[in-house]
Order: C-alpha cells, then sequence, then structure tokens
C-alpha cells in the first residue's frame, strides 16, 4: 500500500510539472529575495547615486558588467565589454563621458529580429552632499532587468528558446534628459527596422499614494497600443494567464497632467515608431529626493512585476508572428 501512494505522488507531480508551461517554469526564478540582495547593491551609498559620469555610475556600469559575465550573458555587437560609449551634451552646456550597458541572448530561430527591455541605470547623484541613492527610481527597473536576463539565459542554456534575441538596455543619461536613449536610437546597436518592441522598466518598486484603488496588486501601463494594438493585446492576455495584476491606464492619455509617456526613455524608440510599454508604479513622497532608499522597496510585489514582464517578453520573443504596426 505504501509502494502505491509514493507511486501515485510520483504520478501527480510528474504531471504537474508538464503542465507548467516553459514560461511558468522560468518565471519561477525570478525571486523577491534575489531582487532584494541585487537592489541592496545597487542603491548603497558607496554608488553615491550613480549620476552620469561620476564615480558612482562607472561602479553601476561595473556592477552591471559582472552579472552579465557570471551568468555567460553575451555583450551586444558593437560595445566595448557591453559599453555603448558617449559623450553627451546636457541642456546646460555641460559635457558628459558616459555608457549605455547592452546584453543579448541571441535567438535560435529568427535572431535578427529582438525586443529591447530597458531600463536607466542613473539618478540623480549627490546633492548638498546627500547621497541620492535612487532605489525606486530606477534601481528597482535595474535589477528586474537582470533578473528576467538571468531567467531568460536559464532558458537558453536549457534549449527553450528565446527565438527571437533579446537585448537588456541599461540607459545612461535618462535623468539629464533622456540622452542615453536618444543617443542609442541615433546610433543604435541593431537595425531599428528589427527592433519588434521596447518594453520599459521605470520605477514598479512602490505604491503610488494617490490611487485611490487601495489594492497594491496595480501596475500602469503607458504605450502599449499608442503604435501596436497587437502589443497591448499580447499584453492584457499575457496578465490575464499569468500574472493578474490590474492593469491601469489612467496615464496612458498623452495629455494627462503629469505627460508620463514623454518622460522616460521609451519615448525615444515611439518616436522610431517601435512599439513600446512602459512600465510603472507611479511617484511617492520619496521620488527624487535623498530618501528613496531600498528598504522601502515591496519586493514580493516588485517580483511579482517583474515576472509580468518576463512572461509578455517570453510571448513576443517566441511567438510565431512578428508584432505589427497599427495601419
Amino acid at each position: 500500500m505504501k509502494n502505491k501512494i509514493v507511486y501515485f505522488l510520483l504520478i501527480i507531480c510528474f504531471q504537474f510539472s508538464f503542465s507548467q508551461t516553459s514560461s511558468e517554469f522560468y518565471a519561477k526564478t525570478i525571486s523577491s529575495s534575489e531582487l532584494k540582495d541585487l537592489l541592496y547593491v545597487y542603491a548603497s551609498d558607496d554608488f553615491e547615486g550613480r549620476e552620469s559620469g561620476k564615480i558612482g555610475q562607472k561602479k553601476a556600469i561595473k556592477f552591471l558588467k559582472d552579472f552579465y559575465k557570471s551568468n555567460n550573458i553575451s555583450p551586444a555587437q558593437n560595445t566595448n565589454d557591453y559599453m555603448q560609449q558617449m559623450t553627451l551634451m546636457t541642456k546646460n552646456g555641460e559635457k558628459i563621458d558616459t555608457e549605455n550597458i547592452a546584453a543579448i541572448i541571441p535567438g535560435s530561430e529568427i535572431p535578427e529580429e529582438h525586443i529591447i527591455i530597458s531600463a536607466h541605470l542613473d539618478h540623480v547623484g549627490i546633492i548638498n552632499g546627500e547621497i541620492y541613492n535612487g532605489a525606486d527610481d530606477d534601481g528597482s527597473g535595474s535589477v528586474v532587468l537582470l533578473e528576467i536576463a538571468q531567467a531568460f539565459q536559464k532558458a537558453y542554456i536549457d534549449g527553450k528558446g528565446p527565438k527571437r534575441s533579446i537585448l537588456f538596455l541599461h540607459l545612461t543619461g535618462e535623468e539629464k534628459g533622456l540622452l542615453g536613449s536618444a543617443y542609442y536610437t541615433a546610433n543604435p546597436l541593431y537595425p531599428l527596422e528589427d527592433t519588434v518592441a521596447n518594453l520599459n522598466v521605470d520605477m514598479i518598486g512602490r505604491l503610488d499614494p494617490k490611487r485611490n484603488d487601495t489594492d497594491p496588486n496595480y501596475i500602469y501601463l503607458i504605450g502599449s497600443d499608442k503604435l501596436s494594438q497587437e502589443l497591448h493585446d499580447v499584453s492584457e492576455k499575457t496578465n490575464s494567464k499569468y500574472s493578474k495584476l490590474k492593469l491601469d491606464y489612467i496615464f496612458n492619455d498623452e495629455n494627462h497632467p503629469e505627460r508620463f509617456y514623454r518622460r522616460s526613455d521609451h519615448y525615444n524608440f515611439a518616436k522610431k515608431n517601435i512599439p513600446v510599454i512602459f512600465y510603472f508604479s507611479g511617484t511617492h513622497e520619496d521620488y527624487h529626493k535623498p530618501t528613496d532608499t531600498p528598504d522601502k522597496i515591496l519586493y514580493p510585489l516588485l517580483s511579482k512585476r517583474a515576472k509580468l514582464i518576463f512572461h509578455t517578453a517570453w510571448e513576443l520573443v517566441n511567438r510565431k508572428n512578428r508584432i505589427k504596426l497599427n495601419e
């Protein structure tokens, strides 16, 4: 009798493992504890607020490069050890020598087509002697990219795709006026016409205190239907199947007073007719203040939001046909 029970349990476990999709299996590798470990380093005082061109940003760049190297994820083409180097000019006439960081997982069937998952690596630095750590802005997006990349790399090693390539792009100079993404779209590492979509992640680790709905299981989506209704539909179906977050489109109106559609790096891709989704959880009392620290991030919720982005990216790179632009 005991042997029959053990056999029965083994059958159930076997069937359950096969009932999971590959997407679900690899999404489970994205953990709140790993996100927390990464962010406590990335948004530490040692990184001095990661201002573009400053020593703290160079430390952040080394941290990102070391992560990709340790996971055997390759540098993008036309980079110098993952770095797309540039000299930027700010609105104040300041010249900044800085870098985007770009890593790629090649597609197994349609490698020339790719999606870009992006987050900005910089923050505002040190102001009046205080370090602005930027844990949510945009440390949250930066470490989410790392966890998503690691999950896709595990799938890649196991021979589970992706069919299209994925470019993980950490952009510089966002806080100076979206400068790193403007540079990339003017000097792309891969042809823009082969870029299927841009999923941009900027501030997804907290709650919006101005939100009337008190359910924390939400995320703001901006831009998903602007250029490709199909991208919007894929996003909706993916969320319904896997994450079941409340997708809030309140900021999707280009004329909303906050104008968030124009305020993060996805906008430079949208201007090049590349479909975008901007993932965002709202501003808060610590926005652009030295109190934006990693102890205030809601890590289980950050993990859940990260998994939605992972599942959406998985669908985009593995579906048979490339998503279409609106007519």
